[in-house]
């Protein structure tokens, strides 16, 4: 890439249609989790006005009352109001099956539950070794959020946007230089009083966390003029649909699968997680400033057909070496991702906004000893 460049990455609210799927598709994963870690869980959820589907596998000997976590879901995400025509009580279609005799016998082998290729990323732009647009914009989703369900600004909906586009030089962050904010809110309230308030209570602060400041001027909000009614029945939600805001924002590759609603065996998601771990290790040791992790598996194979690393000349040490301490950082063995980052385990609600990674609560961000 080269020195002097602008790049700009985009996330959404929790209650953003595609994120209300990914919500109750990991919250069923969660259900099961929590009673069988042993569970296969694959799961997929699709919403539009006044309707929710919910397709996919579950083989487990767990218990659960799938219709009942989709409404709940859907009542904490904030759609209780008939006025956005979906809400906790629109109908919901169920067709769960159980996974495939031909897939599970190499899964239960301790093999992968797919074939395909993974990436993992990290670098020092921020505090967080991810790239400093996704971070900014996954702030302000959260932020926004915030404002919305502590009343700080009542006036906000469910559902939203956000996006930074930041200018580079000589490789690093130098200026953000623009903000666009899209949410929804109460019809009383004036665009000019959302603009000013979203970039007083949400933009500024988190900007200024990270020591950059944008001009109101230039921060868009509802460049249309207008945005009163959101969710799925605006615009229909789907599960994986965002697998690039789930990641590192477009700054990075990312895999062939998205992550929610499957369950650790499913290596779309436990290899991503491993790939960033491993990442995140290199770069947090001072072996490289930017570090690219890669891996490959066939259905129902222990170990990964590929396993490499890429630090775009920032290594510190041989690549040689770097290839080495990357092995010892973690097995990739889908049986050794599943075991030392503990992942059959309900963790996985949380994810589904704000980014699957740079976030501590995580256990694919664990730093460790590399002795």
């Amino acid at each position: 890439m080269a020195k002097n460049f602008t790049f700009t990455s985009e996330s959404v609210c929790s209650g953003h249609p595609d994120k209300i799927c990914d919500r109750i598709s990991d919250s069923i994963l969660d259900a099961v989790l929590a009673q069988d870690p042993a569970g296969r869980v694959a799961i997929e959820t699709m919403a539009g006005k006044d309707r929710v589907f919910i397709v996919g596998e579950l083989t487990s000997k767990a218990t659960i009352a799938i219709e009942k976590i989709a409404r709940e879901t859907i009542r904490k995400l904030g759609y209780t109001n008939p006025l956005f025509h979906f809400t906790d009580t629109s109908p919901i279609d169920i067709s769960v099956h159980q996974q495939s005799a031909e897939i599970a016998q190499g899964v239960d082998m301790d093999g992968a539950g797919d074939q395909g290729m993974m990436f993992g990323f990290a670098c020092t732009q921020t505090k967080e070794l991810m790239p400093l647009p996704i971070v900014l914009a996954h702030k302000l989703a959260k932020a926004l959020d915030t404002a919305r369900e502590s009343k700080s600004l009542p006036y906000l909906r469910p559902d939203g946007k956000t996006q930074v586009t930041v200018e580079y030089k000589n490789g690093k962050p130098a200026n953000v230089s623009h903000v666009v904010i899209a949410v929804p809110h109460d019809e009383t309230i004036t665009l000019r009083q959302v603009k000013r308030d979203v970039h007083n209570t949400v933009v500024k602060p988190i900007l200024e966390e990270y020591g950059f400041f944008v001009n109101e001027n230039n921060v868009t909000v509802n460049g249309t003029g207008v945005w009163h009614i959101g969710g799925p029945a605006s615009d229909a939600g789907l599960t994986g649909r965002k697998i690039v805001v789930d990641t590192y924002g477009g700054y990075a590759r990312v895999g062939g699968g998205c992550f929610s609603g499957k369950d650790p065996t499913k290596v779309d998601r436990s290899g991503a997680y491993a790939a960033r771990y491993i990442a995140k290790n290199i770069v947090s040791h001072g072996l490289a400033d930017e570090a690219e992790v890669r891996l490959a598996y066939c259905i129902g194979a222990k170990k990964p057909l590929m396993q490499d690393v890429e630090t775009f000349e920032t290594e510190k040490i041989s690549k040689k070496a770097l290839k080495d301490c990357a092995k010892k950082f973690l097995d990739t063995s889908v049986g050794g991702i599943i075991k030392t980052l503990d992942l059959q385990r309900p963790i996985y609600a949380k994810t589904s906004s704000y980014g699957h990674f740079g976030r501590l609560e995580f256990p694919w961000e664990t730093v460790i000893d590399p002795s």
